[in-house]
């Protein structure tokens, strides 16, 4: 991945497995490949939309975790309806694997907040390695790598547009992209300083930007996904060329931007909530006993509905959430789920899932709770600050004893 400060072989800049990461993914499209991650329903991968540009939707996912390497088959994608690759506006799509992904890949929930910019992010992903002084190396041969560095959100990317006008070819839908540059502590190479009298001049050695094959990459803010990797450029305001070498190559004095995930949520989370599998779409139908399984992950589903008016009909209703023990343990019977669950205008309900975790050993039913707090646009009622629903794992594995 990424273009560093320091060559690819410096430790800081790698993200090996067990650090977090294990959830970023490479996706191999048609011979090509970009990076991906692991959304929250633990099915689906969130990447870029232009890795599809040759028309085919046929894709592999290879996972890297402590349990080794992976490779699952998609199913199908979905690219953003209102993708525009002459504009890089909307550039996202969901792909959905054909089988579970591994249990020790992390799975991760979109960043819904709007305070990206001036945040320090950490991008993470499979591109050409290379440094800010030289740029992406392209006779790199070996095995791609997932390295990891850091930047800052500095801007909307629409802005550039806003004081570029025709000099800049492409047109940003405002607010669904987020820009940042790639600093080395000199103000000629301060890109956004020289475009937008934004002036920064980096995080040292731990700065980085996407090269090719990042596209789809997340950038995490608090380990949810920010932004997702799109594109880089080189751009001049008034003559002033803050690119190191002047080739857009990932070098000094570049940007990058990334599609801003929260512009995006509920795109994201409705295409996720469309594809469950045997999803209940009434209480009658929710299964409080779930069958355990003998491999990979199946869902035990919670729904949420809401009975009450909405004073304004655009208004967003959410509630947090965090699955909790009782019986069944966390990481052994079921994978732990937290969140924040949005109900969208012209929704009065929705699920959320709960992996649980199949195998063929015998022992007994075990249960375990789902808490739902913190509601935004609603209530559970007068002094109620938390609902409890409990799911019980059937055993479908025979006897404990013969």
């Amino acid at each position: 991945m990424v273009a560093t400060v320091t060559p690819y072989t410096d430790p800081r800049n790698r993200a090996a497995v067990g650090e977090g990461f294990d959830g970023v993914v490479r996706v191999v499209v048609n011979g090509f490949y970009g990076t991906g991650a692991l959304l929250f329903d633990g099915h689906a991968i969130l990447t870029a939309a232009h890795l599809f540009a040759g028309g085919s939707s046929n894709a592999t996912v290879i996972f890297e975790t402590t349990a080794g390497s992976q490779t699952v088959s998609a199913s199908g994608a979905r690219l953003q309806t209102a993708y525009d690759a002459s504009q890089g506006n909307s550039d996202l799509a969901i792909i959905w694997l054909s089988g579970s992904a591994p249990v020790t890949a992390e799975r991760y929930n979109p960043y819904r907040n709007t305070d990206e910019i001036g945040q320090t992010m950490t991008l993470v992903g499979y591109g050409l390695h290379g440094t800010g002084a030289t740029g992406e190396l392209n006779n790199f041969s070996d095995s791609p790598i997932r390295l990891q560095a850091k930047n800052q959100f500095e801007a909307d990317a629409s802005a550039l547009k806003a004081v570029l006008g025709s000099k800049m070819g492409w047109t940003p839908t405002p607010g669904s992209q987020l820009v940042a540059d790639f600093d080395n502590g000199n103000t000629s190479q301060d890109a956004l300083g020289s475009l937008l009298n934004l002036v920064g001049l980096g995080l040292g050695q731990s700065e980085g930007l996407i090269t090719p094959g990042d596209s789809g990459g997340p950038a995490f803010i608090n380990g949810q996904i920010a932004g997702v990797a799109s594109y880089t450029a080189n751009l001049v305001r008034n003559g002033v060329i803050t690119d190191i070498d002047n080739v857009n190559n990932s070098s000094f004095g570049e940007l990058a931007a990334w599609q801003r995930v929260s512009y995006y949520q509920q795109w994201i989370d409705q295409s996720l909530r469309a594809h469950y599998p045997n999803a209940p779409t009434q209480a009658a139908q929710v299964q409080k006993a779930v069958p355990e399984g003998n491999s990979g992950t199946s869902f035990a589903y919670f729904l949420l509905q809401f009975t009450g008016m909405r004073s304004d009909p655009s208004q967003l209703l959410s509630v947090d959430y965090h699955t909790r023990d009782g019986t069944a343990k966390a990481g052994q019977d079921y994978l732990a789920a937290f969140g924040t669950l949005v109900i969208y205008p012209n929704e009065n309900q929705a699920l959320i899932p709960v992996e649980i975790m199949g195998d063929t050993t015998p022992e007994p039913d075990e249960t375990f709770y789902l808490d739902v707090t913190h509601p935004v646009g609603g209530s559970f009622g007068i002094g109620v600050v938390t609902l409890t629903a409990v799911r019980t794992i059937v055993n479908d594995d025979g006897n404990l004893f013969a």
